[in-house]
């Protein structure tokens, strides 16, 4: 088993990191540098930096922005938010992002992930999936931020990216996001059980228990959180240590706990 990367998602608009739950209800968590500063002691193996205004009013992602922060970012960043085309995805890896997540504009135009991949590389292209659960237990993948569902289920629709050269999957339940219940073990199960690439467990993290079963149980390759790391004690640090202790093969630098 490869070692399992634990992955702190910072939420950022209008230069001000945010947090909600449920895709909603925004709460401003604090300025986006020092974060970065912070997650750089914190013995973190990548951060995933979505930039949530860019999502929601369709501007162009903040290259120059991104530029500032991956001065400041020592580890693998992924930058995600708003990119539709080829172009934005070469000027972000310009500026500094080691991969770039795409979501919507890969919900509408499914050749884009193929796009990005022939340009690019499949380890520069993270897809991005956001679902959420129905009243009769279907699972939906919506784009825009949760706003819209699209009516595709996302095993089929990781299968998709999959094929069409992702190069791993993002995958989000905007259900349990910000809750800190708990991953949604039976979506992660049915994502990783359908896909070859690494899936990237997102949404509901609130303890190191939860990390270690959405592993265990699920099979996600790598466990991303954000409410855990920003409103709590626990570290990422202190996350690898309760998942090595579960024989979990982590990386172990411990810089600081």
């Amino acid at each position: 088993m490869l070692k399992v990367r634990v992955i702190p998602t910072l939420l950022w608009k209008n230069l001000g990191l945010v947090k909600g739950v449920g895709f909603d209800s925004w709460r401003r968590v604090g300025p986006v540098l020092p974060a970065l500063k912070v997650y750089n002691t914190r013995d973190v193996d990548e951060l995933v930096l979505v930039d949530i205004t860019a999502t929601s009013t369709s501007e162009a992602p903040d290259h120059e922005s991104v530029a500032d922060f991956s001065d400041e970012c020592s580890v693998p960043l992924t930058v995600g938010g708003g990119v539709t085309t080829v172009a934005q995805i070469a000027t972000l890896l310009r500026a500094g992002a080691d991969k770039v997540s795409i979501n919507s504009a890969a919900v509408e135009h499914p050749a884009f992930v193929e796009e990005a991949a022939a340009r690019f590389g499949a380890q520069c292209v993270v897809a991005s999936i956001d679902a959420r659960r129905h009243a009769d237990g279907r699972y939906s993948v919506f784009s825009h931020s949760g706003r819209r569902d699209t009516g595709r289920d996302p095993v089929e629709w990781a299968r998709e990216v999959a094929s069409r050269g992702a190069g791993e999957i993002l995958l989000t339940s905007i259900d349990r996001d910000g809750t800190m219940h708990g991953y949604d073990i039976e979506l992660v199960s049915r994502v990783v059980a359908a896909v070859d690439i690494p899936v990237i467990a997102s949404g509901g993290a609130g303890s190191y228990a939860d990390l270690v079963r959405v592993v265990k149980e699920a099979g996600a390759s790598a466990v991303a959180a954000a409410s855990i790391f920003h409103f709590t004690e626990q570290t990422p640090a202190g996350a690898k240590q309760a998942m090595h202790a579960a024989g979990i093969p982590v990386r172990m630098n411990f810089i600081a706990v």
